[in-house]
């Protein structure tokens, strides 16, 4: 039995499990695919630094290239992260034949659909489950288990840092720049913390699964991304009031093959599945015509969820090559974009204003939602003893984008008005 060889650019924290898994369960990995898999050649930054694994030395080495260029190679595994070098690496092993799996969600979100062309090209695999939602199986599952029906929504929770901070947030009452120290302390948060915090990761990964579940091309610059910075004590407390949770969430519709993409901080009624998804957890929904709801859950990050993804794809490539059927699964989206224009985008809406405290300013605001036909579904005023001004909370029915934005910007010069504090998305 010829083994199949790995070639593995880096050896961080996914890379290390990539190795704990393969040579660990090598008697359950070569059972599956008929052969040995072996990790021929690793690059890393430094071949001298120590390792929490054993690893020969003779297997490291600091030049990427030389893994690429190997001519035993089968299959290349990309877990250094970065992208436009990394494009350049992974376009050079594919153009030489070898087969990808990686877990970068940057360079699939940004350079996709230009990999998966060179692929399909060379009749080479390209496998990516571990760039979105870690141990979650979420990519095979748009691709192979909904192959027979048409999704019309994706949502969930796809970034653990942000989760992690909004749990704490609403478990302790704690704020958002004491509870970021604590996730940066405990490492679920970078030094720099913008990708996740501002919604950039989880925007990534948003156009990943909602290329692969509508089919089309979606590039980072067509979801509309809000970030959790400015997610305060006050926004959760309400929430919980009424009886909504805070999440960042992704959110892909589709309808009549018109598609919108956001991530931004959403109110989920409390009853409904992703409101309890908690931590550093992750959760994908998704609806199908034909299936209707389903929800996928599951650690979001970590060395070993995350490299039982990859090692899960290393076993697809591999079953793939003994059955000589590599490239034909390739996704090379098909489908024309078109984006849902803001008169299209229906939601419901959360507004908390900070108002002049005297009669008829409940009447003033009223009018102008029914100036713009946004209906109200309530409305309450909250005694607020560390505010002067009155505080009043407004959920509003189904509204259209482009008439939530006129009522945004008529209370910004409503003298009344002193402050339009929160406005929130609310789903369920």
């Amino acid at each position: 039995m010829k083994p199949v060889k790995i070639g593995l650019l880096g050896l961080g924290t996914v890379g290390t499990g990539v190795v704990r898994i393969v040579e660990g369960n090598q008697e359950d990995l070569s059972s599956q695919v008929g052969s040995p898999i072996i990790i021929e050649k690793i690059a890393v930054k430094n071949t001298e630094k120590d390792r929490v694994i054993p690893i020969e030395r003779a297997k490291l080495t600091e030049d990427p290239w030389e893994v690429i260029r190997h001519p035993d190679i089968d299959i290349i595994v990309e877990v250094m992260g970065g992208i436009d070098q990394t494009k350049e690496y992974i376009l050079e092993a594919l153009e030489r034949g070898k087969h990808i799996v990686t877990a970068n969600k940057d360079l699939m979100a940004l350079h996709g659909s230009e990999i998966l062309a060179k692929a399909q090209e060379k009749q080479c695999d390209v496998f990516y489950e571990a760039s979105v939602a870690g141990g979650i199986p979420i990519i095979r599952t748009l691709i192979e288990g909904f192959s027979s029906d048409r999704i019309t929504r994706i949502m969930g929770i796809v970034n653990g840092t942000t989760n992690y901070i909004l749990t704490k947030m609403s478990q302790e009452g704690a704020s958002y720049e004491e509870v970021l120290a604590e996730a940066q302390s405990l490492g679920y948060a970078e030094a720099d913390p913008t990708s996740d915090v501002e919604g950039l990761d989880a925007a990534r990964k948003m156009a990943i699964l909602s290329t692969l579940g509508f089919r089309t091309n979606v590039e980072l610059k067509d979801v509309t991304v809000k970030g959790i910075s400015a997610v305060t004590r006050e926004d959760i407390t309400y929430a919980k009031r009424l009886g909504y949770e805070l999440k960042l969430l992704g959110i892909a519709d589709r309808s009549d093959d018109e598609i919108t993409i956001s991530v931004q901080p959403t109110m989920v009624r409390q009853n409904h599945p992703i409101a309890s998804v908690n931590g550093v957890f992750n959760a994908v929904y998704v609806h199908g015509e034909a299936v209707g709801e389903t929800m996928f859950y599951g650690a979001g990050a970590g060395e070993l969820p995350t490299a039982t993804s990859v090692v899960a794809d290393i076993v697809a490539v591999t079953k793939n090559l003994k059955l000589g059927v590599n490239g034909v699964k390739a996704i090379v989206p098909y489908k024309q974009k078109r984006l849902q224009s803001d008169e299209q985008i229906f939601s419901k809406n959360f507004i908390l204003l900070h108002v002049d405290d005297k009669a008829g300013v409940l009447a003033q605001i009223t009018q102008i939602f029914a100036e713009y036909e946004v209906s109200l579904a309530s409305v309450v005023q909250q005694p607020n003893e560390h505010n002067p001004d009155a505080e009043i909370i407004i959920v509003t029915h189904n509204a259209s984008k482009a008439s939530m934005d006129k009522v945004l910007k008529h209370f910004e010069s409503l003298n009344v008005i002193r402050r339009i504090k929160s406005v929130y998305r609310v789903e369920g």
